[in-house]
Formats: C-alpha cells, structure tokens, sequence
C-alpha cells in the first residue's frame, strides 16, 4: 500500500490481533507509539505542554495503525478512505485541548494519504492508557478495488 515506514508489522501485547476485517471495512486495534514491541513515547499530556513536542508519539502511533490495516488488504486492492479516527489521550484531569492532539493525528493521515486520510474523529481523554503511552489510535478504513495503472 505503500503508506508504511516500519519494516514490521505491530507486535500485539496481549491476547487479540492488531486489525480485523469484515467486508471492504478494516478496524485497528488501538496502536500506541511502539516500534519493534517497545513503547519509545510514555507519560501523560498535560495543558502546560507545547502541542509539538507530541507529534513523534502521534505519529508513530498512527503509522502503526495504518500498518496495521495494510496488513488485511489484498495486492489488488487499495485503502480508499479512512472512515473513522479514534484518538485517546492520557491527559491530566484539567487538560481540555483534545482537539489539539487529534488535529496531529489527522495531519499525519492526510500527510501520508491526501484526501482519503480526512475522515470523521473522536478524541478522548483518559486516565491512563496501557504502558503510559501518552495516545493512543484506533482507525476503522474502507478497502476498494486497485485499478491498474
């Protein structure tokens, strides 16, 4: 698909699968900023921090969904649209910039996928999120047909 930066797909760390298909809909398992089974990015987002400093962690995280969808799509078809972007974030109680930390997680997609990477979204604070990572992404995506070039 050609979307991926990793050389591996994501390592589950517990017992489910890091994406499900049914039909043309592909949905991740939430992906954390991990690479190679290690988490790299760990704490909670709090209101004092630059948005900046989290794009690495939202990125990373992103790409390992997009990983893992790819994973489920046949050589002779193709992602046609992310439908749906989950965005959690371990934030302090007072934090109210959710919308902030997505808005990373949607200019990721629509970096690496144009306008098939705008989709609808929900951004969510939470009091922690597994190992402490400071996000988490869950994406749910459409699969169509390639064409031939």
């Amino acid at each position: 698909m050609g979307a991926s930066t990793q050389p591996a797909l994501p390592v589950p760390q517990g017992n489910y699968v890091v994406a499900r298909r049914h039909g043309d809909v592909v949905w991740s398992a939430g992906m954390t900023p991990r690479q190679n089974g290690k988490l790299l990015f760990s704490g909670k987002i709090r209101t004092s921090d630059s948005f900046h400093i989290h794009q690495e962690a939202v990125h990373l995280a992103c790409i390992n969904a997009l990983d893992a969808v790819s994973s489920l799509i046949r050589e002779d078809e193709k992602l046609v649209q992310i439908l749906h972007l989950i965005v959690y974030i371990n934030a302090e109680p007072d934090f109210e910039a959710h919308s902030r930390i997505a808005d990373l997680a949607s200019n990721c997609l629509m970096n690496v996928l144009g306008e098939i990477g705008v989709a609808s979204r929900t951004a969510l604070g939470t009091a922690s999120l597994p190992g402490q990572a400071p996000v988490e992404i869950q994406l749910t995506v459409g699969v169509g047909q390639a064409r031939p070039t």
